[in-house]
């Protein structure tokens, strides 16, 4: 029985080594490949037609604004004020009647000096594949810049770049390690889950009519 348990936990432990070594090389090589295509000055951006700000929650379970969020928008209308976008698409999540990120940064954007016309929502951006992929067919945009933070930048360039866009990102202002701690160790399990959608051709949930920016 001894000797049973003994081997177990040598193959656990070394299937736990290929794990992590797996997931330390997606992880590096995500950030990698990302690198060039970052900025987090607004005077450094080259200009772009489309910015693509990423949904995320305005609030937190503890009622708080979400600091994700906040930097998210103050990035993006930063961006607009400085010339470096003509247009905002902001694509979220609105998978049910009470939660609507798209509208929900939409009038915080509004509220920050972007023209409502100059902003449009992609409200089935459930994920940052969605995002990526819908910007591409349904809104007919692939030479864009992300807006995010850098961590999740990365991760959507790479989506972007596979999936054929020319992308660059601009990072929103990061959020402390102790405040967004699970965000960041999800981060990592995020990255994996990428690499196989990518390596099985995954989908978004859905597509529909096409809309053009303009």
């Amino acid at each position: 029985m001894k000797s049973f348990i003994a081997r177990w936990i040598k193959r656990a432990s070394i299937a736990a080594v290929i794990v992590a070594a797996i997931v330390f090389f997606i992880d590096r090589k995500v950030t990698r490949d990302a690198a060039p295509y970052l900025y987090s000055d607004v005077r450094d951006m080259p200009h772009k037609k489309v910015g693509l700000l990423l949904g995320t929650s305005k609030y937190i379970a503890s009622g708080y604004v979400n600091s994700f969020y906040k930097f998210r928008i103050e990035a993006t209308i930063a961006l607009y004020k400085a010339g470096k976008i003509d247009y905002v698409l902001v694509s979220g999540d609105n998978g049910r009647k009470s939660y609507n990120e798209p509208e929900q940064m939409q009038e915080d954007l509004i509220k920050g000096g972007i023209p409502k016309e100059r902003i449009f929502l992609d409200y089935a951006g459930f994920r940052t594949l969605d995002s990526i992929v819908r910007c591409k067919e349904i809104f007919g945009e692939t030479d864009i810049t992300i807006i995010s933070q850098q961590f999740h930048n990365e991760r959507a360039l790479f989506l972007a770049q596979s999936k054929g866009l020319d992308a660059i990102a601009f990072n929103a202002k990061g959020v402390s390690t102790r405040t967004g701690l699970k965000v960041y160790i999800r981060e990592y399990f995020a990255r994996v889950k990428m690499v196989i959608d990518l390596v099985f051709n995954k989908q978004p949930r859905f597509y529909g009519p096409g809309i053009e920016i303009k």
